[in-house]
């Protein structure tokens, strides 16, 4: 298997001037103060790793609304990357930024409401003043990721009934706890989840950890995951650089996981959900 594709990277340019630091909560992320990573060193980190292609996910923590850098990323490389962005969804022009930031070649959109710069569960998920975006992100076919709590299951739940053609990807399957280990009543709830096909979950470094945690064991939490699931549902993202590299190493950790898994299942995890959440990151790379 050989076909990787990371959902989960982020980049930081040196360059503040061009692109001003605007941290949401109002403070930079440690991560992205000790060790930033331009769009020409995450393509060096692929590389480094073995991994074809990206998603760019808009740096909240460093550059809050402001997509810029993650733009720019993915016109410089759009054989390797393609891009998600956040935006302020109460913005009194929100239908504009948002189809300004589809226009500049982003096909994603994340929506922050928890994160090192704001611990909690932010309240306003499903505030009902947000639904043209959805309705937006529902026309375009555009998937939605979102960085949640499992205290905002119930809100989760409204959007879920309520755009049922937006894939909702939950970035590190909604923070769940399985240190409990099998057969995991503490994630009861994201298991729950499986009855709205609109779910996708994003299996990332966190849950690579996660897995081996307290009574937690990946042979006895990925398959259940699968099963209830299904792998079409599941995709990696490495979550580099805010998770330390080399990226190799975290793509042979998260391999060594996922080693309970059929050879077809893993292929899909690593790549296949992946190109079908984003058709952008479909096809070869021209420089792999």
């Amino acid at each position: 298997m050989t076909d990787i594709i990371d959902i989960h990277t982020h980049v930081i340019s040196p360059d503040t001037a061009r692109y001003p630091l605007a941290p949401l909560g109002g403070k930079q992320s440690d991560w992205s103060h000790a060790h930033p990573t331009t769009a020409e060193e995450l393509v060096a980190a692929l590389n480094e790793g073995g991994v074809a292609k990206a998603a760019v996910v808009q740096a909240s923590t460093a550059y809050g609304f402001d997509n810029s850098y993650a733009a720019w990323s993915v016109a410089a490389f759009p054989d390797r990357f393609t891009g998600v962005f956040s935006m302020d969804m109460f913005a009194p022009d929100a239908p504009r930024v948002f189809d300004h930031w589809v226009a500049a070649g982003l096909t994603g959109l994340r929506l922050f409401t928890t994160g090192t710069t704001q611990p909690g569960q932010a309240g306003w998920l499903a505030d009902p003043r947000t639904f043209p975006i959805w309705e937006r992100a529902e026309a375009a076919a555009l998937p939605v990721c979102i960085q949640m709590r499992p205290e905002g299951i119930d809100q989760l739940l409204i959007l879920l009934d309520r755009f049922r053609r937006v894939p909702v990807i939950l970035d590190h399957l909604a923070r769940v706890d399985l240190s409990d280990g099998a057969p995991y009543r503490n994630a009861g709830w994201l298991f729950a989840l499986a009855d709205r096909p609109n779910v996708v979950l994003k299996l990332t470094s966190r849950t690579v950890r996660e897995a081996s945690t307290g009574a937690s064991r990946p042979e006895d939490f990925f398959p259940r995951l699968v099963a209830t699931f299904g792998a079409d549902r599941i995709a990696w993202g490495s979550n580099f650089p805010a998770e330390p590299g080399p990226m190799s190493r975290i793509l042979a950790a998260a391999r060594d996981s996922l080693s309970c898994l059929s050879e077809t299942d893993r292929a899909t995890i690593f790549a296949g959900t992946a190109r079908r959440l984003y058709p952008a990151l479909a096809g070869e790379p021209a420089h792999a």
